[in-house]
C-alpha cells in the first residue's frame, strides 16, 4: 500500500568527494526510484558532514591567501552543500526516473530549519564536519580553539554545534510539492540552522543533525514512515562483542533502555535511534497522512525496499 516516506540519506550514500558523490548518487537514485515504482511518496533528506567542511575549508583557505575573500557563516556552507548535492541527486534521479519511464518532477527545496538560540548544544559542540583526521592532527587544531572529537573509533573530525530542530521552515512547500505528485529533496545537511532575531529569521553557527531534521520533517508532513539509512543492515546491542545481537524491532521503551545502557555509538547509531524515537512518539496513536500508524525504519540503502516489506531492517515502534 501507497505510503509517505521520509529518507534520510547517510554520508554512505553520498563519498566523500565530488567525484564520489557523483558515482554514489547513481547508486543511491536506483534505490529511490525502486521506492517511487512502488507507489510511494518520497521526500530525500541528506546529510552534508564532508561536503560542509570541505566548503567551509575552501572560503577559510582563500580568505587567508585574500583578505577580500570572507570566511563564510556555518549557516551559508550548509546552503551552499544544499544547492551542490542537491544539483546531483535531483539529476541521477531524473534519469533514472525517465530510463524507467516515470515521469514524476524532482527538484531541489533550499530549506531553512529552526533551532532555539537557547539550545545548550551550543555550549558543547558534537556535530562531526569535513574528513577524518589523526589524533596528531586533530591536536593542532585543538591547540587553535577549534573543538574536535573522536568518530566512532573511525578517526578525529572538527565538531560543531548541533541543536535539535524545532520547525522546518519549508514544510508547507514540501507539503504542497507531495500533493502535485513531485518528489522533493529538503532540509539537506539537516537544513540551513535559523532563528527568529529582529522580527526576521537569522542563520545560526551549527550543523543540525539530519536524522533529527528529517523525523522533525516527517512528523509535520503527517509521514507514515521514516527511514534512516545507514552503513548496517540492522541496529546492533552489544556491537562489535562475541555476544553481538541484531536487532529486527524496537519498541520506544526497549531503544530507551538501550540507550540508558550506552548500547549506541554516539555520532554514529545513537542519533539514528533517537531521531526514529522523535518521529515514532511524535502525536503517538493518531493517524497519519495515509491512516498507517508511524513507524521508522534504519537499514542499509540497499535494503530500503525490503525493510518497508518487512523483510529486513530494524523497525521501530511505539
Amino acid at each position: 500500500m501507497k505510503k509517505r516516506i521520509v529518507i534520510a540519506l547517510g554520508g554512505n550514500a553520498l563519498g566523500e568527494n565530488l567525484k564520489e558523490q557523483m558515482a554514489a548518487a547513481q547508486g543511491t537514485a536506483k534505490a529511490i526510484v525502486d521506492l517511487v515504482e512502488g507507489g510511494h511518496e518520497i521526500v530525500i533528506v541528506h546529510g552534508n558532514g564532508p561536503q560542509v567542511g570541505m566548503i567551509e575549508t575552501a572560503f577559510e583557505t582563500a580568505a587567508r591567501a585574500d583578505p577580500h575573500f570572507p570566511i563564510l557563516p556555518m549557516s551559508v556552507c550548509v546552503a551552499l552543500s544544499q544547492g551542490y548535492i542537491g544539483y546531483d541527486l535531483q539529476n541521477t534521479l531524473r534519469r533514472e526516473l525517465d530510463f524507467r519511464h516515470i515521469s514524476t518532477p524532482v527538484a531541489t527545496i533550499i530549506t531553512q530549519v529552526e533551532v532555539d538560540p537557547a539550545d545548550p548544544a551550543f555550549l558543547n559542540p558534537t556535530k562531526p564536519i569535513g574528513g577524518f583526521m589523526t589524533a596528531a592532527e586533530a591536536e593542532v587544531l585543538r591547540s587553535k580553539g577549534i573543538p574536535v572529537m573522536e568518530d566512532a573509533g573511525r578517526g578525529w573530525r572538527q565538531v560543531v554545534a548541533s541543536p535539535r530542530p524545532v520547525n522546518i521552515i519549508e514544510a508547507g512547500t514540501i507539503q504542497t510539492m507531495l500533493a502535485a505528485g513531485q518528489i522533493p529533496i529538503a532540509a539537506g545537511g539537516g537544513g540551513i540552522p535559523v532563528a527568529i532575531q529582529d522580527g526576521q529569521y537569522r542563520g545560526k553557527s551549527a550543523v543540525i543533525d539530519k536524522d533529527f531534521s528529517a523525523a522533525k520533517l516527517a512528523e509535520l508532513i503527517g509521514a507514515d514512515m521514516l527511514i534512516i539509512l545507514t552503513a548496517v543492515e540492522k541496529v546492533a546491542i552489544n556491537f562489535g562483542k562475541p555476544d553481538q545481537k541484531w536487532l529486527d524491532r524496537l519498541t520506544v521503551a526497549e531503544a530507551k533502555q538501550y540507550i540508558a545502557e550506552n548500547q549506541f555509538a554516539k555520532g554514529s547509531m545513537l542519533p539514528k535511534v533517537q531521531a526514529a524515537i522523535s518521529f515514532v512518539s511524535a502525536a503517538a496513536g493518531t493517524q497519519t497522512e495515509t491512516g498507517f500508524s508511524r513507524t521508522a525504519l534504519i537499514t542499509l540503502l540497499q535494503k530500503a525496499k525490503d525493510g518497508i516489506e518487512g523483510k529486513t531492517g530494524t523497525i521501530i515502534t511505539h
